[in-house]
């Protein structure tokens, strides 16, 4: 198979779809490479360690696309893409596509195969192409949180681990999965006093028995949000609906509630956000204010840490891609059932219903 590789267009993303070791074992599979040039360069992968791989290097997006069988990318394809990507391609690469009503439809009139990382799921339920993202994203949440909690960027002015005879800032976690339970960690680290809500008792149970003492767990209802809101300094979105919109946890008339200087961070907003006010932003232009409240929802957070976030990504997709390089999509989807959940969109037709249900669609939209 024909595989391209190509440079991340979305604003400050500098992740790229595949280290010069994933490109290695895809050339060793008797499989040709197309890489971008330049494409992995903020990730700290250049174009000689890729042709050192046995990759061929060109020179724009448009010959990767057109040359290749297979996208293998990190974020979904941005308008400028869309005319690029060929019918019947496979795309293979984080969508959400709950949250992008034209992104949807514009897949859906290219007549792609829209893989999507995010809802590849194994066995046991857990979404292993959508993990080691999430645990990048829910530690430098805190470490996010942290920063924009100083004064200069009009935070509370709380220092998180506090310091003897001042107690520390309070830390609210909305969501006991991968994102919550990282960010609780990094946050109980710095010697934050950290509430995480969930409603999933075993989620709760787990983590009271692996965290220490000053992070507790409450269950997750409105009642208890609007009560915990009111006192804490640094609220964290880590609830994920598989291939859904999140819910709105925090409501706009909630914000009121919050002291001023409170810091949200949304780590779900690529599914929409689980905080009412919550829209995309960028590394570029982080945060926005509203009712006093900072608000940090940057659509693509582990591209902050490229070099991080490639190799843990990479770590995990390259099986797959490779099945789909060996087998063809179709055959690798009917042989491996977590990879056949990765099915999004085929040749114009979306075949995961959380897509249909999230746009209220009936049947298909082009």
């Amino acid at each position: 198979m024909i595989v391209g590789i190509p440079k991340e267009i979305k604003n400050n993303e500098s992740r790229v779809g595949m280290t010069p070791a994933g490109v290695f074992e895809l050339v060793k599979n008797n499989h040709k490479v197309y890489v971008q040039s330049d494409a992995g360069e903020g990730s700290g992968f250049f174009n000689q360690d890729y042709q050192q791989a046995g990759a061929i290097i060109l020179d724009t997006i448009g010959q990767v696309y057109a040359m290749s069988e297979m996208i293998v990318k990190v974020k979904e394809p941005i308008e400028e893409e869309y005319d690029l990507i060929q019918k019947g391609q496979i795309l293979f690469t984080y969508f959400h596509f709950a949250s992008s009503e034209a992104l949807t439809k514009a897949m859906i009139r290219q007549k792609a195969i829209c893989i999507a990382y995010e809802t590849v799921e194994d066995e046991e339920g857990t979404l292993p192409l959508l993990t080691p993202m999430s645990e990048v994203a829910g530690r430098m949440a805190i470490q996010q949180g942290a920063k924009y909690l100083e004064k200069p960027v009009k935070g509370r002015g709380v220092l998180l681990g506090g310091v003897p005879g001042v107690a520390p800032g309070k830390v609210l976690v909305l969501g006991a999965g991968v994102v919550g339970i990282q960010a609780a960690k990094m946050a109980a680290g710095l010697g934050a006093h950290v509430t995480i809500l969930d409603i999933n008792m075993k989620r709760l149970r787990y983590v009271n028995d692996v965290m220490p003492p000053h992070v507790v767990t409450e269950f997750s209802n409105e009642f208890n949000i609007r009560r915990l809101i009111k006192t804490h300094d640094l609220i964290i979105g880590g609830v994920l609906l598989k291939g859904a919109k999140a819910p709105n946890l925090i409501t706009r008339d909630m914000l009121k509630e919050m002291r001023p200087g409170t810091v949200i961070v949304d780590v779900a907003v690529d599914q929409g956000g689980c905080v009412e006010t919550t829209k995309p932003t960028t590394h570029e232009d982080p945060i926005y204010i509203i009712d006093d409240v900072v608000h940090y929802s940057v659509a693509n957070m582990p591209g902050a840490v490229p070099y991080t976030s490639t190799m843990a990504l990479t770590n995990v997709t390259l099986p797959y891609a490779l099945k789909l390089a060996n087998l063809g999509w179709e055959a690798a989807c009917a042989k491996d059932t977590s990879l056949n959940k990765g099915l999004n969109i085929v040749e114009g037709k979306v075949v995961y219903q959380e897509i249909i249900e999230a746009f209220g669609w009936e049947e298909v939209v082009a």
